[in-house]
């Protein structure tokens, strides 16, 4: 295969940083691994990050970023992907030092990609894509620990994120009282359909005051966000409660004390959906297919634009002006 595709490139020479679609080779991919047409990406706040020249997440330039892709197998030298298969990828190095999901090819690492769960399409997959994924893996950390929906509410917050809004509508699907936290009073209908059954605002979460302990409010709580929010969520968890984090959009400092943890045995769980172990991953997709799988998924998506519209999307995740997920449709 000779003919040209398109890509997203970030480049940088000396001062000059550029972000534009230009026409590659296959021959200007990496040389060895599994060759996947792309049929759909998703804008992450790491795909933002890539796009600006500040960002420290490309490791080399000239670059393709793009963390996640989903899309049918042309070609392999792994013996467990044939050509036809429909395959995700996530995580691992993609879109940070290896060229990434904004490209009508990419050839990806076997050991990097998930075969497409039955009952699963490959536009679904990139509705839930590493944010979704991260919330899939956040919900199943909270039920392993025994946050069930008897024992009482759980929190969300950054809600109309990524992570955030995914999270609502999987804990909404099992039954949960979700409470969703965010600062976009424009977005309470959005996060009600999503099944939010109680909306709040970030200073009802975080006042700027953080006690040692506080008001039991939440049985658990999905929180994409970190900094001083988790610390003041984590003094508002009940009595043997679990908070998930996955993020730090607030910051990486969290200003707590121990007494949450030595007198309400509250669990801090850690939540790393870049190098989590692929049994662990498949299973998730797994349940993400099945289990896990809302009826209102397509409520979650914002808009779906095409490689071209890229360059234009991207800044508006790093301002916050995105809201749930953005599909990129490559093919």
């Amino acid at each position: 295969m000779t003919q040209q595709f398109k890509a997203l490139v970030v480049n940088k020479v000396n001062e000059d940083f550029s972000v534009k679609i230009e026409n590659l080779t296959l021959n200007d991919l990496p040389g060895d691994g599994v060759l996947i047409k792309v049929e759909y990406s998703g804008i992450n706040y790491k795909d933002g990050l890539a796009s600006i020249p500040e960002g420290k997440i490309v490791r080399s330039y000239p670059f393709i970023p793009g963390i996640d892709l989903a899309g049918t197998v042309v070609s392999s030298d792994d013996p467990r992907f044939k050509e036809g298969d429909q395959v995700i990828a996530t995580s691992y190095e993609i879109g940070v030092s290896h060229f990434g999901g904004y490209s009508e090819y990419a050839r990806i690492p076997g050991d990097w990609i998930v075969p497409l769960p039955e009952g699963m399409s490959l536009k679904e997959s990139m509705i839930f894509g590493t944010a979704g994924f991260t919330a899939a893996l956040s919900v199943k950390a909270l039920q392993d620990h025994g946050v069930t929906p008897e024992k009482g509410k759980v929190l969300v917050t950054g809600a109309t994120g990524g992570v955030g809004s995914t999270a609502v509508s999987l804990l909404a699907k099992k039954g949960y009282h979700v409470v969703a936290s965010t600062g976009k009073a424009e977005a309470y209908d959005y996060l009600r359909e999503l099944g939010a059954e109680e909306i709040v605002s970030r200073e009802e979460v975080h006042n700027g005051k953080i006690k040692a302990l506080d008001k039991q409010l939440w049985a658990g709580a999905v929180d994409p966000v970190g900094g001083e929010t988790l610390a003041a969520i984590l003094s508002k968890i009940n009595y043997n409660g679990s908070v998930a984090v996955s993020g730090l959009a607030g910051g990486t400092n969290v200003q707590a004390t121990v007494f949450p943890f030595i007198l309400r045995g509250i669990n801090l769980l850690g939540i790393d959906s870049v190098y989590c172990p692929m049994e662990t991953r498949k299973e998730v997709w797994n349940l993400m297919a099945t289990d896990l799988k809302p009826e209102n998924l397509t409520n979650i998506v914002e808009a779906e634009i095409t490689i071209e519209e890229l360059p234009d999307y991207l800044p508006r995740i790093l301002k916050g002006q995105s809201r749930g997920r953005v599909l990129v449709k490559m093919n």
